[in-house]
């Protein structure tokens, strides 16, 4: 890929054009600082300084061989540019999944150290687990929060685990099932089921639940609920394929 040198005409902002111009170089995969001085045009002090500071924003990670890739900053960026329609879509889907299994259902985004519930449709009766629309929860316990936290980078996710109520073995689990559940994490009682919704670049944008009284979702809530959760999961990711397309 191309990359237009700093000299040539540009905003007229030159740190952002430079800084555009690292983004760009690493639309086309990991690079070390040699080849990214080489693919840019940048001096080397120049480029180095612009990388680390963008990394500090979370717009520039580095990999596990320590080179310079695109940060989880943008991904989330770009989720919150497609939000409207995954919320659009949302409301139908969390219905009929509130209607299957019986159970509330949520949709949750992180938002920082936190998860923010930007969708729910709740069980209109009896016991259940009711989650306000825009409530702030923690990433620290519940099924949500281990979807939300399972696919990131990984000094991101050793960072999240820290005070956490789940490890990163049970992590590691929910990466090779797709789901995850929770018995009394976040709240005594209560149990959940987790899957994450995907944006068109395949990173994890949200996670979709139910929750319920253990005493109705069982102290296995997954073995209840977890085809249904993807399936609704799924279908979420689809919607959000096709409208980038």
């Amino acid at each position: 890929m191309d990359i237009p040198s700093p000299d040539d005409s540009g905003s007229g902002v030159g740190v952002l054009d430079k800084a555009a111009a690292v983004l760009g170089a690493l639309e086309a995969g990991p690079a070390t600082l040699a080849q990214l001085v080489q693919a840019t045009g940048l001096a080397r002090p120049t480029a180095h300084r612009l990388a680390v500071a963008l990394e500090h924003h979370r717009l520039v990670a580095r990999d596990m061989q320590g080179r310079f890739i695109l940060g989880g900053r943008l991904a989330e960026l770009a989720a919150a540019a497609g939000e409207d329609r995954l919320l659009a879509a949302a409301g139908p889907v969390l219905a009929a999944l509130r209607d299957h299994t019986g159970e509330s259902a949520q949709l949750y985004r992180r938002q920082g150290e936190h998860r923010i519930c930007v969708a729910a449709a709740e069980r209109p009766i009896g016991l259940r687990d009711s989650v306000p629309l825009g409530a702030t929860l923690t990433m620290k316990a519940g099924s949500a929060a281990q979807i939300l936290l399972a696919w990131e980078e990984p000094d991101r996710l050793h960072r999240g685990l820290h005070g956490a109520r789940f490890t990163a073995t049970m992590l590691s689990a929910v990466r090779r099932r797709g789901w995850a559940q929770s018995i009394g994490e976040r709240e005594s009682g209560v149990g959940s089921v987790s899957a994450p919704v995907r944006g068109p670049n395949g990173r994890v944008v949200a996670a979709l639940s139910v929750s319920g009284p253990i005493e109705r979702i069982t102290r296995q809530p997954g073995r209840l609920h977890a085809a249904a959760v993807i399936s609704s999961a799924n279908h979420l990711s689809e919607v959000l394929r096709r409208s980038a397309g």
